[in-house]
């Protein structure tokens, strides 16, 4: 059986004592042992605060994760930041690939091939982000489209997948209020599965594919009941303490 995780991302948004209280809350409610996988990721300004607070106290739980990355190691890239520096503050987990990444800020394909490979070279764990629009789901190319994000990760070793975990994010249910049908979630999430088999074998089994999009504590249990739905990127509800606790519970 795959552990699951949750992961909340804040997005842009937060602040010094946002973090201080949502982080310190987290933990307080989750001090017992818990059978998923947690994870905060918020801004880069405020990974080394969340850093000291989960590091400061006896917190086996929960883990830090960042929003983005560099994929160079080191240069003259103005306003990156390299995988190196994330983790010197214990970074576990790095977004790549998310829809607003490559919407906003154009990120290719190959782009977050190469940021993926960039986070596994610093030994921590990417979480792919895949996703399709509205018009290419009512078009019927959902499939097509995530072929196509996930093609340039299929090039790299059968190994990078033992590291590695997909979320599956319908970009028409990214802040919307709409959420994919649980039945809807399940069918790419199938796919997903299907499709890592016939490219890395026995290794597909173990890796967590998440749901994400619209993710509240309303329809989280009907979306984690499915089969091949490992846990959830959690936007919105991230902000929330006691959404994002309810999310973890349904998970846990």
């Amino acid at each position: 059986m795959v552990k699951p995780l949750v992961a909340g991302n804040w997005k842009m948004n937060g602040s010094r004592i946002f973090a201080e209280e949502l982080v310190g809350g987290v933990l307080a409610d989750l001090s017992r042992s818990v059978c998923a996988d947690i994870a905060l990721c918020p801004p880069s300004i405020y990974l080394p605060q969340v850093c000291q607070i989960l590091t400061s106290g006896n917190n086996s739980i929960v883990r830090l994760g960042a929003q983005n990355v560099g994929a160079q190691d080191e240069g003259a890239y103005t306003g990156e930041i390299s995988p190196g520096m994330l983790a010197e503050f214990d970074c576990h987990y790095v977004l790549v690939g998310h829809s607003e990444r490559r919407a906003l800020f154009g990120e290719t394909n190959q782009q977050i091939a190469d940021k993926f490979q960039a986070v596994q070279r610093h030994k921590m764990v990417p979480i792919l982000c895949i996703g399709e629009s509205l018009e290419q789901r009512e078009a019927g190319i959902t499939f097509e489209v995530l072929a196509e994000q996930l093609a340039p990760l299929f090039q790299l070793p059968d190994e990078v997948w033992k590291q590695a975990v997909i979320a599956y994010e319908p970009v028409w249910a990214i802040g919307t209020g709409k959420t994919a049908t649980p039945e809807q979630a399940q069918e790419v999430h199938s796919w997903l599965r299907d499709t890592l088999r016939g490219q890395v074998n026995e290794i597909a089994d173990n890796v967590q594919l998440l749901y994400g999009g619209s993710v509240k504590p309303d329809n989280a249990k009907l979306l984690f009941a499915q089969q091949d739905i490992n846990g959830f990127l959690v936007g919105g509800a991230s902000l929330n303490l006691q959404d994002f606790l309810a999310i973890c519970r349904v998970a846990d």
